[in-house]
């Protein structure tokens, strides 16, 4: 059966599912193809899976909205207070000459990589939006290295299903399945409107998620895992742990 038909069978089933026998029924189909998100028990698991697996069906290669320059906003918003540990103060103080952000996991060569070197990777910069779950948003140019390039350059092993990024902000991470982890519009960011990406929108380094809402979008990022399992890393916050837009 080829890739078409076969998205539309699973599509179809997953519609006919919800309709005729509940979200629980669309939820089985899903796992029977792979699309069962981390967040997939409790009361709203069923609606967490139909929704997960619906996009990554219809959208897996979708891009972003970018925008025209025209189109940037005046006035950011920084949600937020900036980082204002001693620790942090200090690589600030110094440039970040000595911050480092580390790549583990499932690769071939863990790594861990300065401010320069990923500048010395080749750079993207695209006008998002940002939106907020709480209902605030922004548009602004962002800049940085394709996310994939980085995790290429560590060697991804094939068995990887998950990226893991922590802040240096305590107790703040997140996590991405491979399908955005690889898109081409998810960046590692430590440029902002054409200067450095200010310490109040997460310098130096922040990775923007541009098809989730924005608290996919972590600041502070110094460290990245990847996985084949979420088990160690279980959905906090609140927040669905899938919040494509």
């Amino acid at each position: 059966m080829s890739k078409v038909s076969r998205r539309k069978l699973i599509t179809t089933g997953l519609a006919a599912t919800a309709g005729a026998s509940g979200l629980a029924a669309a939820a089985s189909l899903a796992h029977r193809y792979g699309l069962i998100p981390p967040d997939y028990g409790g009361l709203y698991g069923p609606g967490e899976t139909l929704t997960y697996a619906a996009q990554r069906l219809l959208t897996r290669h979708s891009l972003a909205r970018e925008f025209s320059t025209s189109q940037i906003s005046k006035i950011p918003v920084a949600n937020g207070r900036p980082l204002d540990d001693e620790a942090f103060k200090r690589l600030q103080a110094a440039g970040f000459a000595d911050w480092r952000l580390a790549v583990d996991g499932m690769v071939a060569r863990p790594a861990s990589f300065s401010l320069a070197e990923l500048k010395s990777f080749p750079s993207r910069s695209q006008i998002t939006h940002l939106a907020c779950e709480e209902g605030w948003s922004f548009i602004a140019e962002w800049t940085g290295v394709p996310l994939v390039d980085v995790l290429n350059a560590a060697g991804i092993l094939p068995q990887a299903k998950y990226v893991v990024y922590f802040s240096l902000q305590k107790s703040w991470w997140d996590s991405i399945d491979m399908a955005d982890a690889l898109h081409p519009q998810t960046l590692l960011t430590y440029g902002m409107n054409g200067g450095d990406l200010p310490v109040g929108h997460g310098g130096p380094l922040r990775l923007r998620v541009p098809r989730q809402l924005g608290y996919k979008s972590v600041k502070y990022v110094n460290r990245i895992t990847v996985t084949d399992s979420l088990k160690d890393f279980s959905p906090d916050g609140g927040y669905s742990w899938y919040a494509g837009i």
